[in-house]
C-alpha cells in the first residue's frame, strides 16, 4: 500500500468514527447542561466547596467564578512544584525554579500545556498526577462551561442569567470528561501505553553508560491530555514517545480523542438553541476548514521531490516511521486547529509550507474545531462577525439566532478577535527587538523568526506545541509566554461572557423575509471566508517573514 493511500484511509476511518460518536455525545452533553438534577457525588463536591449549584448567575458573577477558581488553581500548582523536593513520590527531583514553575502553572491552568522542561527529568509522580493531570480535567471543564454560558445567552431571553459556573464545572468533569477518559485510558493500556508508579531504573547499557526511564500514570494522563485538548506530555517527546503512543492505531485513536468533544459540541449547541440545523452549519464550517488544512498538509509533506523523499515516501525528517507522513500530517493539523498542542512529530522539521500550516491553524483562533469549549465560543464569535458583515452588505440590522447584533455586541466580538493577535505580535516584536531572547534561537533567518513567532502564537492561543528549535527555558520566555498564556485564555473569556449576558437580556426578534438564513450553506461559505480573510489580514506580514519566505526559498 502506498503511503499516500494509507494516509487517506486513515483520514476516512477517523471521519467515520467521529460521525458515529457525534450524535450520542452531543445529545448527552446537552442533557448534562440542561438538567436540574444533581448526582450524589456532585452534591458532596458542592457541599465541600460551599457552592449553591442552583443559584443562577449573571455574567459578572459567572466571570468572577471562572477567574477566582483559575487563580486558586495557578497558586496551588505553583506551590506544588516549588515544594516538590519535600513531597513523597518526587523520584528525587528537586523543586522547580520559580520562573519555570510560574510558566508551567499558567500553562496547565490555561489549557495550554506549554512545556519548557523535560517531563521525565523534572516532575515526580505527585506533581504529574496530582497537579498536571488534575488541571487537564479542570481547565478543559472551564472551557466547556464558558461555551455553554454563551449558548445559554443565545437560548435565553429577557434575563441576564447564564447558569451556575460551579455546577457547569463539576458536571463537565464528572459526567463527561471522567467517564470517557477512563475508557480511553483502558484502551491505551491495552495497546501498550505505560501505566504504573515505578521509580527510575536503567534499561540497558549503551557505549559504556546506561539509559534510564521512569514510569508513571502515563495512559491516564494521555487520555485526558487529548480528550481535554490539553496536550502536555508525560515525556519530553510527547506523543512521539512509544510509552505514550505505541502504535499507528493509538495514534489515530488519540487524534479521535482530540477532535471528539469540539466537534460534538456543535450538536450540543444546536440542541440547546432549539435548532439542530444551526449546529450543523457551525459543524460544516469547522469540517470544511479542517479537511482543507489536512489535505493541504498531506500534499506539502508528500509532494517534496528528490531521491531521499521518494525513497521515504515523503518528507520523513522529524516524523516517526511507525506513523509515517499521513498519520503525522493528520495529527499535526488536528493538534494545531484545536488547542491541544500534543505532537507525534516535530513541526520544526516539517517543510516550510507545512510548518506555516500548523502556525496558521493556531492563528485562526483554533476554531476548526478548536479546543474543548473554546473552539465553539470562538466560532460563534466569528459567526457574529460574519452576520455583521452580511448586514452591512444589505443595509439592515444584523441578527443571529433571533438576537440583534447591535453596537454593544459587535464591540465585544471585535475586541475578542483583536486580543490574541495583539499578544502574539507584540511579544514576538519585543523578543526580536531585544538582544537576549534571540540567543535562544537554534536557527537564523526566516526559520529562526518562525521559531519565536510560533512560540508566542502557541502560547497566546493556548495551544502549547513548540517549533522544537527554540530554547524557551529562560527567564524571558518563561515569564512572557506565561503572561501570554494567561492573558490569551482569560481576557477573551471576559468578552465572551459579557457578550453572553448582553444576548440573554434581549427579547427574541421574529424572523422576517429579510432575515439572513444562518443555517444555509451560503452562510457557511460566508463564515469560512470571513475567518480566512480576517486571519490573513492580521498575520500575513508576519507569516511572510517566516514560513512563507522559507517555503518559497526551498
Amino acid at each position: 500500500m502506498s503511503p499516500v493511500l494509507a494516509g487517506v484511509l486513515q483520514l476516512l476511518a477517523l471521519i467515520a468514527a467521529l460521525a458515529l460518536a457525534y450524535r450520542p455525545l452531543g445529545d448527552h452533553m446537552a442533557r448534562v447542561y440542561s438538567s436540574d438534577k444533581h448526582l450524589r457525588v456532585e452534591k458532596w463536591i458542592y457541599k465541600g466547596i460551599g457552592a449553591n449549584p442552583d443559584a443562577q448567575m449573571r455574567w459578572p458573577a459567572y466571570l468572577r467564578g471562572v477567574l477566582a477558581f483559575s487563580a486558586v488553581s495557578v497558586v496551588f500548582l505553583y506551590l506544588l512544584q516549588r515544594l516538590q523536593g519535600h513531597l513523597p513520590g518526587s523520584l528525587g527531583f528537586a523543586a522547580i525554579d520559580p520562573d519555570q514553575a510560574f510558566n508551567t502553572a499558567a500553562s496547565f491552568v490555561s489549557n495550554t500545556n506549554w512545556q519548557s522542561y523535560y517531563g521525565e527529568q523534572a516532575m515526580g509522580h505527585v506533581v504529574q498526577t496530582g497537579g498536571l493531570a488534575v488541571q487537564n480535567f479542570l481547565s478543559a471543564s472551564v472551557g466547556i462551561a464558558v461555551a455553554v454560558a454563551l449558548v445559554r445567552g443565545f437560548a435565553r431571553s429577557r434575563t441576564g442569567e447564564l447558569g451556575n459556573f460551579w455546577s457547569d464545572l463539576v458536571r463537565g468533569t464528572v459526567r463527561i470528561l471522567l467517564p470517557i477518559s477512563v475508557i480511553a485510558a483502558i484502551v491505551l493500556v491495552a495497546c501498550g501505553a505505560l501505566q504504573n508508579f515505578s521509580g527510575i531504573h536503567a534499561v540497558g547499557q549503551f557505549f559504556g553508560g546506561s539509559q534510564q526511564w521512569n514510569g508513571g500514570a502515563v495512559a491516564s494522563q494521555e487520555a485526558i491530555k487529548e480528550l481535554g485538548t490539553n496536550g502536555g506530555g508525560y515525556f519530553n517527546a510527547n506523543s512521539a514517545h512509544p510509552f505514550e503512543n505505541p502504535t499507528p492505531f493509538t495514534n489515530l485513536f488519540e487524534i479521535f480523542l482530540i477532535l471528539l468533544i469540539p466537534f460534538a459540541l456543535t450538536r450540543t449547541f444546536g440542541r440547546m438553541v432549539g435548532s439542530l440545523r444551526q449546529g450543523y452549519a457551525i459543524l460544516a464550517t469547522m469540517v470544511t476548514i479542517w479537511i482543507g488544512f489536512t489535505a493541504l498538509m498531506m500534499w506539502t509533506e508528500f509532494a517534496h521531490h528528490g531521491p531521499a523523499f521518494d525513497i521515504a515516501g515523503g518528507a520523513m525528517e522529524g516524523k516517526e516511521t511507525r506513523f509515517g507522513v499521513g498519520g503525522s500530517s493528520i495529527f499535526a493539523v488536528a493538534t494545531t486547529l484545536t488547542s491541544t498542542g500534543a505532537v507525534d512529530s516535530f513541526h520544526s522539521s516539517f517543510t516550510g509550507l507545512g510548518g506555516g500550516i500548523t502556525m496558521l491553524g493556531m492563528q485562526l483562533g483554533e476554531i476548526a474545531p478548536g479546543g474543548t469549549g473554546s473552539g465553539l465560543y470562538g466560532m460563534l464569535v466569528m459567526a457574529i462577525i460574519a452576520v455583521f458583515i452580511a448586514g452591512l452588505m444589505v443595509g439592515r440590522t444584523p441578527e443571529y439566532l433571533g438576537k440583534k447584533i447591535g453596537t454593544r455586541e459587535i464591540k465585544f466580538a471585535a475586541i475578542y478577535i483583536l486580543v490574541t493577535p495583539a499578544l502574539v505580535l507584540v511579544f514576538t516584536a519585543a523578543a526580536m527587538a531585544l538582544p537576549t531572547p534571540g540567543n535562544s534561537m537554534t536557527n537564523s533567518g526566516a526559520h529562526g523568526f518562525s521559531e519565536i513567532l510560533y512560540a508566542y502564537t502557541s502560547g497566546a492561543n493556548n495551544n502549547g506545541s513548540a517549533f522544537a528549535g527554540l530554547n524557551a527555558d529562560t527567564q524571558w520566555f518563561n515569564s512572557t509566554i506565561g503572561l501570554a498564556m494567561l492573558l490569551g485564555r482569560f481576557l477573551p473569556m471576559v468578552f465572551v461572557l459579557a457578550l453572553a449576558g448582553s444576548l440573554a437580556e434581549q427579547k427574541p426578534v421574529p424572523a422576517t423575509a429579510g432575515t439572513l438564513r444562518t443555517e444555509k450553506p451560503l452562510f457557511t461559505g460566508l463564515l469560512v471566508g470571513a475567518i480566512l480573510i480576517i486571519t490573513g489580514l492580521t498575520y500575513f506580514p508576519a507569516l511572510a517573514l517566516g514560513p512563507l519566505a522559507e517555503g518559497l526559498a526551498s
